[in-house]
């Protein structure tokens, strides 16, 4: 069935508050189908459906619904729905959900958790999502090093329910103040006496994390090390959690996503369709705006050499050539430069490496691409002056496009604006400014070879 068949079949069930014709629903649509009809309820539906499912099988809509629409349905729910529905997610998706609600209807929900499971929902929630605190589970297995392998086979049998949505390769072997001694394989495990003490068959820590690591640091060990999991380690060296191969993936995803959206001007988080329309056009106006009143600066550049323009008309056709050429160049190097910051390959220290080779490559460029623009310029008006100016004026924008683009990100990160965000309006600016000033200057001072 297609999700045009199938979406009005779910609001229908939700309508007649059918709980076991939207549980099979929900069993026979799979992918992105699924997203695909979730994401078209209402909000009144979504928080409909999740009320009436069960806590588990709710928590698995909320993990396939985009954020936006998770949050905005939890908050709609009664704080005890919600709170039932909270504790069957994994801990680093329920720090991902309070963390981006409303306070108010965040600390609601937690009210209604155990004491000691809403402090660690705390705790978790209170990590940025690019450090190691903020990728990691707190469902891991860890045991007294002074326990003994009867004792260890007899807590994996007597809670094998509550461990099955473990992902279970290690175990962790801890002091008594759970400070990270070891880790011990299964396997191990299974194969040695019944009376032997876990500290005979830890293994010793090879690679760890601190909970502050950012997630380029975070990469940088996984690719070094190989692991599927790397256990995340306080100041005193206690055990916290867990940090993931697949949980890094979808953070560094997450974190290209909001890269980009934030280099096109998708401020305030992720936007989707189905958000309110005054919230989406001011998200949107807050970039544009400031492109206005950036763009009418370099308008400003061109009404100063208002004579020269008018002089010699063939100008305003390479006008925008130069500066959508030089914006181009520039926008590659802004692109390189946050791809080389995300992993680590240069911090802000580096922009003077940065500029001499993205000088080096801007002067190759630029050179080809001004005898390009400047040979056409001569074989339209057969003035080789005007091509000296329209290719001269390209090959100089070039070196600036690319030097601003290389480095302007590396000093906004030292400044702690975010650079994607920032890049592009700074960029265009004075790559417009810049383009125009040069085309316009060289033309008035050869003005009396150009008419």
């Amino acid at each position: 069935m297609t999700p045009e068949n199938t979406a009005p079949t779910l609001s229908q069930l939700l309508e007649r508050g059918d709980l076991g014709g939207c549980t099979e629903w929900l069993s026979n649509s799979h992918g992105l189908d699924t997203v695909r009809v979730l994401a078209r309820l209402s909000d009144e539906q979504r928080e409909a459906l999740l009320a009436l499912l069960q806590p588990a099988e709710a928590a698995e809509v909320l993990e396939v619904l985009p954020e936006p629409q998770a949050i905005e349905a939890m908050e709609g729910l009664e704080p005890e729905t919600a709170a039932r529905i909270l504790e069957e997610l994994p801990s680093d998706q329920q720090a991902d959900l309070i963390g981006e609600m409303e306070t108010s209807e965040a600390e609601a929900i937690l009210e209604q958790l155990d004491v000691d499971e809403a402090e660690s929902v705390r705790r978790l929630a209170a990590y940025e999502d690019d450090q190691a605190g903020g990728m990691m589970i707190t469902e891991f297995l860890a045991f007294h090093e002074s326990a003994s392998v009867a004792d260890v086979l007899e807590d994996l049998n007597r809670n094998a329910e509550a461990y099955a949505d473990y992902n279970v390769q290690y175990a962790y072997v801890v002091d008594e103040s759970r400070r990270l001694r070891g880790v011990l394989r299964l396997r191990d495990l299974l194969l040695a006496p019944r009376s032997h003490e876990l500290s005979k068959l830890q293994i010793p820590i090879t690679a760890h994390l601190a909970d502050t690591t950012d997630i380029t640091d975070v990469a940088a060990l996984f690719d070094e090390t190989g692991f599927a999991g790397l256990p995340v380690l306080d100041e005193a060296g206690r055990l916290l959690g867990v940090v993931e191969s697949d949980a890094l993936a979808q953070a560094q995803t997450e974190e290209a996503d909001a890269t980009y959206r934030a280099s096109q001007g998708i401020v305030g988080g992720e936007e989707l369709r189905s958000m309110p329309l005054w919230l989406r056009s001011r998200r949107r106006l807050a970039w544009l705006s400031t492109n206005v009143a950036l763009n009418v600066v370099a308008a400003c550049v061109i009404a100063a050499y208002q004579e020269t323009l008018e002089a010699v008309i063939a100008l305003a056709v390479f006008l925008p050539i130069i500066s959508d050429m030089s914006g181009c160049s520039g926008n590659q190097a802004v692109a390189v430069s946050m791809r080389e910051m995300s992993l680590g390959i240069v911090r802000p220290s580096d922009a003077l490496p940065v500029l001499f080779k993205e000088l080096s490559v801007g002067l190759i460029n630029g050179l080809v691409l001004g005898l390009l623009v400047g040979g056409v310029a001569y074989l339209w008006k057969g003035n080789v002056y005007l091509g000296l100016v329209v290719g001269g004026a390209l090959t100089a924008n070039t070196l600036v496009a690319v030097a601003i683009g290389g480095t302007v990100p590396l000093a906004l990160r030292k400044l702690g604006t975010d650079p994607a965000l920032a890049s592009g309006p700074v960029l265009t600016t004075l790559t417009d400014m810049c383009g125009f000033l040069l085309v316009l200057g060289g033309a008035t001072m050869m003005l009396d070879r150009l008419v």
